[in-house]
């Protein structure tokens, strides 16, 4: 299997990328500083360094071209203000599914966040607001990305992320409540998914007791 991943740097996406080249996957990371190439050809993944803020729909698809699956994972980060969180974490998704479409690649797998569904209805009283167009931003991403008939759309969001090491057991479904889970278990889970298929479908992801693989089998 080929995979993109976008925001291949970041800790999950590196995580991933790690699971992925270890079992024989070729592994394609986009990432916008041209000195984070060596990390990803440590982890075995092959860099390219695009800026998803200023690229353009054929530039991303000449990269994503050839692919079995391409995987949103990147994000302004929590020190960005709240500018990035429209040019990345909506913008830089949408780009990506535009240029999947383009590179004619259907599997495309998202990764969001847990409480995302709080925006619909506006900012919650005492939410810090930055946070509040984080939340925004996903969830314009995720409204505009899944129902592309041309797309197979996946979209995980996971809880609060922690360093813990992975268990291996996660609850993955809809209406989970808000809790925690290891950076280790988001990867596998997302490995997991990309090897069974993606399923259409938007679940949530935090800690549980189902091994990942009954857990992502599950899925619709």
């Amino acid at each position: 299997m080929r995979v993109v991943v976008a925001g291949a740097h970041g800790q999950v996406a590196r995580r991933l990328g790690r699971l992925l080249s270890g079992r024989g996957d070729t592994v394609v990371g986009i990432v916008r500083n041209p000195d984070h190439r060596a990390d990803l050809e440590d982890d075995g993944v092959q860099p390219a360094v695009l800026d998803l803020e200023h690229a353009s729909v054929d530039e991303v698809a000449e990269v994503v071209n050839g692919a079995d699956a391409v995987v949103f994972a990147a994000g302004a980060g929590p020190g960005s203000g709240e500018a990035r969180k429209h040019t990345v974490d909506h913008g830089a998704a949408v780009l990506l599914a535009d240029a999947a479409e383009k590179a004619g690649v259907r599997p495309y797998l998202l990764v969001s966040s847990m409480g995302v569904e709080q925006a619909r209805h506006g900012t919650p009283h005492g939410m810090d607001p930055v946070f509040a167009v984080y939340l925004q931003a996903k969830l314009r991403a995720e409204d505009q990305i899944l129902p592309r008939p041309a797309l197979d759309t996946t979209i995980v969001r996971p809880g609060r992320l922690t360093d813990e090491a992975g268990t291996g057991r996660v609850t993955l479904a809809h209406g989970v409540d808000y809790g925690e889970i290891p950076r280790d278990d988001v990867a596998a889970v997302l490995a997991e998914i990309l090897r069974a298929g993606a399923s259409n479908d938007v679940v949530e992801l935090v800690g549980g007791d189902t091994p990942i693989a009954e857990a992502v089998a599950a899925l619709p």
